[in-house]
């Protein structure tokens, strides 16, 4: 791109380069594709994603494919693309989700209108309508412990107020932290806040990020008007006893003792 771009778009992506090429797809279908650059990074993916991106969108002008040397985590991979990143708007978004084509003209819209928006996110929809709770209260250790265990029938109302499933739908509205699949920033404020924290490999890096916005003085946004289509299986599902036999469970579980150790004095 000979201009600089209004939005600069990170994808992460590691093992997931077919994702990665549908989420590609749907920015360059953006009402505003002509003033996006789409900054790929491909997290040492251990198989052929590089080339599979390569043969898709290497001479794409408005692609620009990165290579890291190691796994730098979710947090720290975004971080070393925002390097590269030129643009006045700086969208994070998974390679597993695709957003629909007014999704980027309309955020900058609303950030154009409203300065006092500090991280905005849409709504994140599965394959089969279902949404995914992705606009949420800041738990307790205790909240987190109820969502993976029999105690989310014990504590019904507890949970509805940490999902937020309890607070009435509305097309924009205020929240304390959204899940970092599709992100929204002005790119000097996501600079001021200096990134992701790498203390956190994968998880909760987005709910560290959401607590220091609220710390600057700025607002974390829902736009529910807004959709991006999100795939159903995460690598966080599933209950407390299954996330111990998985290595990206075990690494869940580090980050949230992390979390909440930084986050103590708040609790």
């Amino acid at each position: 791109m000979s201009a600089q771009p209004l939005v600069s778009a990170i994808i992460v992506t590691t093992w997931s380069a077919q994702d990665a090429v549908k989420c590609v797809r749907a920015l360059l279908q953006q009402t505003v594709a002509s003033d996006i650059e789409i900054l790929v990074i491909d997290n040492h993916s251990e198989d052929d994603s590089i080339g599979t991106l390569r043969a898709h969108f290497g001479h794409h002008p408005h692609v620009r494919l990165l290579e890291s040397n190691r796994n730098r985590g979710y947090g720290a991979g975004n971080n070393y693309a925002a390097r590269f990143a030129s643009g006045e708007y700086l969208l994070i978004i998974n390679p597993d989700n695709e957003l629909e084509p007014t999704g980027v003209e309309r955020m900058v819209q609303m950030f154009r209108a409203d300065p006092s928006i500090g991280i905005l996110a849409p709504k994140l929809a599965y394959p089969d309508g279902r949404v995914r709770e992705s606009a949420r209260a800041f738990p307790t250790l205790f909240d987190v412990l109820i969502k993976r265990t029999f105690l989310q029938h014990i504590f019904r109302q507890r949970l509805r107020h940490y999902l937020q499933t309890d607070v009435p739908d509305a097309p924009v509205r205020d929240t304390d932290w959204v899940v970092g699949a599709c992100l929204f920033f002005r790119k000097d404020f996501f600079d001021q806040l200096q990134g992701f924290d790498e203390r956190f490999f994968l998880f909760f890096e987005d709910m560290d990020l959401c607590r220091r916005t609220h710390l600057k003085g700025k607002r974390v946004v829902f736009a529910s008007s807004i959709v991006a289509r999100d795939r159903r299986q995460r690598l966080s599902g599933g209950g407390f006893f299954s996330l111990l036999l998985r290595r990206t469970g075990r690494i869940h579980i580090a980050s949230a003792l992390k979390y909440f150790w930084k986050w103590r004095s708040e609790a």
